[in-house]
């Protein structure tokens, strides 16, 4: 299974979202996006994911990094983070118990997903270059 990230960023800040009550991993933080669909190209399914769950229609940019991870029990997930170029809209919460714009280097204050943590660490430390340069 294929999953898709972005890293959407305003200014020094990378927008967030907490899974819901009830959900899988609820009240996780995540990246937002989703799974990618047989056949589909990672870039159409990231900002098809986005229209669904922020409201935005987004220009998705460059692979920001890629990594296979294993839920216990589970099928093994490849996952995709890329850079969100530019977006029109302002994003909306569709699906999440809440969003949050945080800083690169307040992330790992957060209790994300599991087979996010390691982006999430190499994020805050600066080891991917982002819109911002670094």
């Amino acid at each position: 299974m294929r999953v898709v990230a972005a890293v959407i960023e305003r200014g020094d800040e990378i927008l967030i979202g907490q899974r819901r009550a009830g959900d899988r991993f609820q009240f996780k933080w995540e990246f937002p996006g989703g799974k990618v669909e047989m056949d589909e190209d990672p870039k159409v399914a990231l900002a098809r994911e986005l229209q669904e769950e922020l409201g935005i229609e987004a220009v998705i940019g460059e692979e920001v990094a890629r990594y296979e991870y294993h839920y216990p029990g589970k099928t093994e997930i490849l996952l995709i983070f890329m850079r969100v170029a530019s977006y029109a809209g302002e994003p909306v919460n569709h699906v999440f118990e809440s969003i949050r714009w945080e800083s690169r280097a307040r992330l790992p204050e957060y209790d994300f997903l599991d087979g996010d943590v390691d982006f999430v660490r190499r994020l805050a430390k600066g080891l991917f270059r982002t819109a911002s340069g670094e």
